[in-house]
């Protein structure tokens, strides 16, 4: 089965959060042990938007829904490579005058 790509491109406005998942022990003497927790110890999460009519919006709708949650797909964020993501919920909202406003949250995945 072949892995589909997300071709859509959000607004300007697109944020990144970067987490970097550790471990850390503190001894008495003030002294911490830290190192990272996994083989990904990165990873991001970009919250995006996108604005348009039905006939663009309604693809990305249709697309997000295939996934459903558990299906990863590739996409290229900006500042980063293509990767793997995973999108676990969005909302729609109409703006009036055939206008919608998509929003989406995108969570790295290591694995299709």
């Amino acid at each position: 089965m072949a892995i589909e790509t997300f071709t859509w491109y959000p607004r300007v406005n697109a944020e990144a959060d970067v987490k970097h998942r550790v471990r850390k022990a503190s001894f008495g003497d003030g002294y911490t042990q830290v190192a990272g927790d996994g083989i990904n110890p990165r990873a991001q999460e970009w919250n995006l938007s996108f604005i348009g009519t039905e006939e663009y919006i309604q693809p990305i709708l249709d697309f997000l829904d295939r996934m459903g949650g558990t299906k990863s797909f590739l996409w290229k964020p900006p500042l980063n490579p293509l990767g793997f993501w995973r999108c676990y919920e969005y909302k729609a909202v109409p703006m009036g005058g055939d206008n919608y406003t998509l929003t989406a949250t995108f969570e790295q995945a290591f694995k299709p």
